[in-house]
């Protein structure tokens, strides 16, 4: 039988990395967690369970979760951040693949709770994403912050398995805006390591494009009053990255 590695990266995460433990005992064959020396309980959690435990500075998050892959001891890979968890019906789907992995990755659909209201249009769902793969044929990439796993070639195949990696994102819109600034900060840097501009043009027709396509096209007004507000903040975050962008190039 195929033996799994699930990996995760953490910092500050005592709200949620208990859950994900969990989801993982049984599906996996180890689970490796690399933290940013966490300074809350993270890391006393997950000394409850039988993990191997690593220590690292931040990278970046695809560097980080790059290495993070690296201290598996197998090649075939579940990854998950530490505020998502495997529901049960994909808990059972990776079981499956176990005896009979035919692809050299898998995608998911992510289903994200915002405010504790699972949110089930927009951007947010399905959202979905490979996050069980073989690391031989498959990396984190992307630009910080928005990293995903990636197949090496186009030539190599991705199957989908059934469940949700439940994710539990901000639970207020004040930790919501906190995060849109320090997010919209790490875009900018990154833009600007990889010679994006930002005209004028793109700091008014991005944000508003992102925000039509999210709350119009992608039914983001079905969630109600915390659908407005994820849409907004997805043309907001896209306006601030856009603004401090221009700000670094000035500089």
């Amino acid at each position: 039988m195929l033996k799994l590695s699930g990996v995760i990266i953490t910092f500050n995460e005592e709200r949620n990395i208990e859950r994900c433990l969990r989801s993982l005992v049984g599906v996996v064959d180890e689970i490796v967690v690399v933290d940013s020396y966490s300074t809350d309980a993270t890391k006393s959690i997950c000394k409850k369970y039988d993990v191997q435990f690593i220590e690292q500075e931040f990278l970046g998050y695809v560097e980080q979760k790059n290495f993070a892959l690296e201290q598996a001891s197998f090649n075939h890979i579940v990854s998950l951040d530490g505020d998502e968890a495997l529901s049960e019906k994909l808990q059972e789907s990776i079981k499956n693949i176990k005896t009979n992995w035919t692809h050299d990755g898998y995608y998911c659909n992510r289903y994200n709770n915002f405010c504790g209201q699972w949110i089930r249009h927009s951007d947010w769902y399905p959202n979905r994403k490979l996050r069980v793969f073989d690391r031989r044929k498959a990396q984190w990439k992307g630009i910080n912050p928005h990293d995903k796993v990636l197949l090496n070639d186009p030539k190599q195949k991705a199957g989908f398995l059934k469940g949700d990696i439940l994710h539990w994102t901000y639970q207020t819109y004040q930790e919501m805006d906190k995060k849109t600034d320090y997010f919209s900060t790490i875009a900018a840097q990154a833009y600007l390591d990889n010679n994006k501009t930002a005209p004028l043009w793109k700091l008014a027709w991005n944000p508003f494009w992102a925000f039509f396509k999210a709350y119009f096209l992608r039914l983001g007004f079905l969630d109600g009053l915390n659908g407005l507000r994820i849409c907004y903040q997805t043309g907001k975050i896209t306006f601030l990255k856009y603004k401090k962008l221009r700000m670094l190039e000035i500089e």
